[in-house]
């Protein structure tokens, strides 16, 4: 048996969600005639209360197209220190759009409105980038889970539009949020711009990504998708098991939040452990002592078939998921204790 905690991307479509995906009805989703995508698009563009949608094969995509339609080359976008844009998105900021990052050191991927309000109401000039776009992401990955406090949201919401700012959610593992929290997607949809949820890390579908935001934004993003290659056609497959993800797997989440919790406890209690960040949904990060190591534990609980990934600066991150059973939990606590 192997227990795969790298992420909660390594699930594998139910056979409830497989039946799902072959009765699809499909058409070539480029010519915007794939019945079960629009059907996708419109269904999430009501749950969060925006115009539009588009399906997407990548979060990665669906941010990268979300900060090319709000910027031009030369730009500034602000987002945390930690933001997944600038640690896992190989440069695309760079290399798609041309713009650069300021960095905020907020805490464990999060910052505050008074960070970033002087830099926002920076009037233009010749020898500085314009600052066009704020950024954030919640649930944060770097940052082991952590969910932004949505009061904090809407007064950095107000900054973006005192200054005339897009304001765009990386919302990877928004669901996990709503539901660590208990807010509404409308909440969300209410203050951003641009939202980018996935479908294929919490919640399960294989592969798939939505962008949601006005009209106007969609239309632009259609364009850079098929651009950044990512025009689909028969992809109603895709987009039916990411209907079933969204009917189905989003209350289940609070499940994953509960596993991660109990690891986090017995952690607590091993020697050998120096420092847990705070649980709030799926994602654990702790540390080992120097004279064990963070690569060498790792290496160590491969050995029982246990797969956890280094996060850099010592940092080894658990992320628990729906294919994470009860008796992969027993185990896993198990060998935590007697290592």
């Amino acid at each position: 048996m192997i227990i795969d905690l790298i992420s909660d991307t390594v699930t594998k479509p139910t056979p409830e969600m497989l039946e799902t995906m072959m009765q699809a009805k499909v058409g070539d989703d480029v010519f915007k005639s794939d019945p079960t995508v629009n059907a996708l698009q419109e269904k999430a563009a009501k749950l969060f209360g925006m115009e539009d949608a588009l399906f997407f094969p990548s979060g990665t995509m669906a941010n990268q197209t979300a900060i090319k339609i709000q910027t031009q080359p030369g730009d500034l976008v602000i987002c945390d220190k930690y933001a997944h844009i600038y640690n896992y998105e190989s440069g695309g900021v760079a290399f798609n759009s041309g713009v650069t990052c300021k960095l905020i050191d907020g805490n464990r991927g999060m910052f505050k409105a008074n960070q970033i309000e002087e830099m926002a109401a920076v009037q233009p000039q010749i020898y500085l980038p314009f600052t066009k776009l704020v950024c954030i992401e919640n649930t944060t990955n770097k940052g082991g889970g952590a969910c932004w406090d949505f009061s904090e949201l809407e007064k950095i919401e107000k900054i973006t539009k005192k200054n005339n700012l897009g304001f765009h959610l990386d919302g990877a593992r928004l669901f996990n949020a709503l539901v660590a929290k208990n807010e509404n997607p409308k909440q969300y949809g209410q203050l951003f711009d641009t939202i980018s949820i996935c479908l294929s890390k919490g919640l399960g579908a294989p592969i798939g990504s939505l962008l949601l935001g006005s009209k106007e934004n969609i239309c632009k993003a259609l364009r850079i998708r098929k651009l950044l290659g990512g025009g689909m056609r028969q992809v109603g497959f895709l987009a039916a098991a990411a209907t079933y993800a969204l009917d189905n797997n989003i209350e289940r989440l609070s499940e994953d939040h509960k596993k991660a919790k109990e690891i986090a406890e017995v952690l607590e209690t091993c020697s050998y452990i120096t420092k847990i960040e705070p649980v709030e949904t799926n994602i654990l990060i702790f540390y080992v002592n120097d004279k064990i190591g963070s690569d060498n534990f790792i290496n160590k609980m491969k050995e029982k078939n246990i797969l956890l990934t280094p996060m850099g600066e010592g940092k080894i991150r658990i992320v628990t998921h729906l294919d994470y059973t009860d008796n992969m939990h027993e185990i896993l606590l198990k060998e935590l204790k007697n290592f």
